[in-house]
């Protein structure tokens, strides 16, 4: 049996309209050659201007493609990415 590999972003530090802008950085999946990771607004967030969205988050959507090469977490400019296995 093969062990789940967890990868677990502080939204403090990049997202949610706290810390970096995801949208700017994209540093993570730049990095990810199996692309675990998806770009999204977050889900809930309430914009006064919903062409122009502030909260965004890069989820680890496919964990199971993560290949361990850890290119997501050296390249976080914010070491907001923890990747365990």
């Amino acid at each position: 049996m093969t062990k789940k590999t967890k990868i677990t972003i502080d939204y403090s530090r990049c997202g949610d309209g706290n810390g970096i802008d995801p949208r700017e950085c994209c540093k993570c999946l730049q990095t990810c050659a199996p692309a675990v990771f998806l770009l999204h607004q977050t889900l809930g967030a309430e914009e006064p201007d919903p062409f122009d969205p502030k909260k965004w988050r890069v989820t680890p959507q496919w964990p199971s493609l993560c290949t361990l090469c850890m290119n997501c977490v050296k390249n976080c400019p914010v070491n907001a990415i923890e990747v365990k296995q």
